[in-house]
């Protein structure tokens, strides 16, 4: 009976693993620091471990039609995932996670009230932003520019990232003496960085709704829908406000 006793354990070792189902998390750039609080907290919840993959929301998107198997998708816009809605990529409609919020920001203190003038200068040799065709924070940047109407004059100093993550890294480091960004950047606990930044009015650039969406992969997934799930509970909704997004 002993000897039975062991023989099965050791075949619930070897045998549970298989049972168990990964959560594949496609995440937009802006929010590789807030996932991982959400990833700790949903964890710490459930037991549950999620596993992001982060880049630009356009890339991810591309990845999904190509057949990455990922289970649920957090965009930094509603466009990527209304557009696997569309294409039969989901079964249910993308819903608006939080919305996010623009800055401009800089490791140099080089003066944010009259920051458009500030980008004409010569001092301003680089100005960072997200690629705006696969990244929103990019497109909004864009935006922002050209409602100022400095776009043109400052085309030439523009230094385009693959993702915000990118631009993240080209503001923190110097290669550029300036960026758009998320607020996300300066709101991070772990941020060892000084850096300067303003926010950008909000009325200049069309609203960063960000949607999530439950893919096809994930719809047979328990676990994956628990995630969709938290995003959308207080308590997720908590760590997004202490990045700088707002919630409802």
């Amino acid at each position: 009976m002993k000897r039975i006793k062991i023989l099965f354990a050791v075949c619930l070792f070897f045998i549970t693993p298989s049972f168990a189902q990964n959560i594949k998390v496609a995440v937009a750039a802006n929010l590789s620091a807030v996932i991982k609080a959400l990833g700790q907290d949903f964890k710490q919840k459930t037991g549950i471990t999620i596993e992001p993959i982060v880049g630009a929301s356009g890339n991810l998107t591309t990845q999904v039609k190509n057949g990455a198997p990922f289970d649920v998708f957090l965009s930094a816009d509603m466009d990527f995932p209304s557009t696997l809605f569309k294409d039969g990529f989901s079964a249910k409609k993308p819903v608006v996670y939080a919305r996010g919020s623009l800055i401009i920001c800089s490791s140099q203190d080089i003066g944010f009230d009259n920051w458009e003038r500030v980008l004409l200068t010569n001092r301003i040799k680089k100005i960072a932003i997200a690629n705006p065709s696969i990244a929103p924070y990019g497109k909004a940047a864009n935006e922002v520019l050209k409602q100022k109407g400095i776009l043109d004059n400052v085309q030439n100093k523009i230094v385009t990232g693959e993702s915000i993550s990118q631009v993240n890294t080209y503001i923190t480091t110097g290669v550029a003496e300036v960026g758009f960004t998320t607020q996300a950047l300066v709101k991070e606990p772990a941020n060892k960085f000084k850096l300067y930044w303003a926010l950008i009015d909000p009325k200049s650039y069309a609203p960063i709704e960000q949607g999530m969406v439950l893919l096809k992969h994930g719809e047979t997934n328990a676990d994956a829908k628990k995630f969709y799930d938290y995003v959308l509970s207080p308590a997720a909704k908590a760590i997004f406000k202490e990045y700088g997004y707002h919630v409802e």
